[in-house]
């Protein structure tokens, strides 16, 4: 019986240092692994960084705002019945063909600073989605944190479960020995027999519990549910190291510089307070310089040649009282009709312009007013919802200090209560060996002793957890 009670305590002493011990077919996966995989594989990661590539966009589209707008217009059109003679601008009633085409341009010199604005509001928009990146990441790293823990601790509670059904189950058979030879009642063997039903239930449920934290770390590294693994359990130096005295003041000063929740709830802010002055841009007039270019061509146009054959006289009056005519000269021009071809239409009728636009806003409705409004109030909103990010991180690293510091003491006072409970079974295990205790103080026994493991692996979990969160605050990387 002894033995079989020693072969469970060296289960536990060892649990630190073969817990991630894996079989060869199966892959032995780091924290730091298990983070990598999830950044890499995860959807929520993917969607922030297409995001963020959407603001890159719009940021670049902002710059080239600025560059002058360029159209070109090209027209064909077969006319019939009444319609506007493009040569003459008059009505006609005959069928032509028609064709235009041109070239116009124009930048904006002054609106309101709007684009400008726009530019330095999209720039901090964008630095705000790499944020985002940044801070979905960090999510996923604390979930990939607790999920690998959790497989930890569920793999060292079935360990000490199967531990405690092989010394259950040894118990039950020397009972059943015993009372064969009449040294035991049968009430002895049920409770033996009922201990083990004990064990191997907890032996399930723990099985169940692994299972599942398998099953959750798969799935935030977006990996097939039935993917096999197995986690690398941390030395004992880790929970030593996990032992640290650390200043909440410092902690939260250090976190506010790293932790991208606040970078991202700043940049906010900003986008929100240049939004204002985007929105009173609409205050202004806006000055354009703009120009272009054009021609066109009508089928039913003619050209007209003019021939210049000199002066003739033309009488316009006579003398009165003589009634002698009066003439004067005027120049003798022949104008001919001919087809004007298309090649020389469209080069004769081109034609240029430049020129200025000023815009200049009267009334509107108070839409402008009210557009500086809604943007006052977003800021407004944004710098509540920074000031609230700030409280919140500052309230939860005070709250980790004293949860870590709260560990560190309940780890060592199970650690203690554990091998205070180990000395006692062992001291009810011995009497009840010889006699001198009965079924009912060893199985009270062996359960204290086995709450008391139970107690210290949660303890012990719980501590390096606890540290790990404050690096995550601090912005370290998280390893064993």
């Amino acid at each position: 019986m002894r033995q079989f009670s020693k072969i469970s305590f060296v289960f536990s002493a060892l649990s630190l240092s073969v817990a991630g011990f894996a079989a060869n077919a199966q892959e032995l996966i780091t924290i730091q692994q298990a983070v990598d995989k999830t950044l890499q594989n995860n959807l929520q990661v993917k969607q922030a960084q297409f995001s963020a590539a959407l603001s890159d966009e719009n940021y670049g589209q902002s710059k080239n705002a600025l560059l002058p707008s360029i159209s070109g217009n090209i027209n064909g059109n077969r006319n019939f019945g009444r319609s506007i003679d493009p040569s003459t601008n008059q009505f006609i009633s005959q069928q032509f063909n028609a064709a235009s085409g041109s070239l116009n341009a124009s930048v904006d010199l002054f609106a309101g600073g709007q684009k400008v604005n726009q530019i330095k509001q999209n720039k901090l928009l964008l630095d705000a989605d790499k944020a985002n990146v940044e801070k979905v990441k960090n999510d996923l790293i604390l979930q990939v944190v607790t999920s690998y823990m959790q497989i930890l601790f569920n793999k060292d509670l079935l360990k000490a479960a199967e531990a405690q059904l092989v010394v259950a189950k040894q118990t039950a058979n020397q009972q059943q020995q015993l009372l064969d030879a009449g040294n035991k009642t049968l009430a002895d063997v049920s409770q033996a027999k009922s201990q083990v039903a004990l064990s191997e239930l907890e032996v399930t449920n723990a099985q169940n519990n692994l299972a599942i934290s398998y099953l959750t770390l798969n799935q935030l590294m977006e990996l097939p549910s039935d993917n096999k693994f197995e986690v690398q359990a941390p030395l004992v130096d880790a929970i030593t190291y996990a032992k640290n005295n650390y200043s909440a003041p410092e902690v939260v000063a250090t976190a506010i510089s790293v932790f991208p929740d606040i970078k991202l709830a700043s940049l906010r802010t900003q986008a929100a307070q240049r939004g204002i002055n985007i929105a009173r841009g609409t205050y202004y007039p806006r000055l354009s310089f703009g120009g272009g270019l054009g021609t066109n061509y009508s089928s039913i146009k003619p050209k007209v040649t003019e021939v210049n054959n000199g002066f003739k006289e033309i009488v316009i009056g006579e003398v009165r009282g003589t009634q002698q005519p009066v003439v004067t000269q005027t120049p003798d021009i022949l104008r001919t009709l001919s087809n004007y071809p298309f090649g020389s239409q469209i080069q004769d009728n081109f034609n240029q312009f430049v020129g200025f636009s000023l815009s200049i806003p009267v009334f509107n409705g108070f839409t402008a007013r009210s557009n500086v409004r809604r943007a006052r109030i977003n800021y407004q909103n944004a710098q509540v919802d920074e000031q609230l990010s700030r409280n919140n991180l500052n309230k939860v690293i005070f709250q980790a200090v004293a949860d870590l510091r709260a560990a560190e003491s309940r780890y060592e006072s199970t650690t203690n209560a554990f091998a205070a409970q180990k000395d006692a079974f062992f001291v009810i295990e011995q009497r009840y060996n010889v006699g001198l205790a009965n079924s009912v103080e060893f199985s009270t026994a062996q359960t204290n002793r086995n709450k008391a493991e139970i107690d210290m692996i949660q303890a012990k979990y719980d501590l390096l957890f606890k540290s790990k969160v404050i690096d995550y605050y601090l912005g370290k990387q998280i390893t064993f």
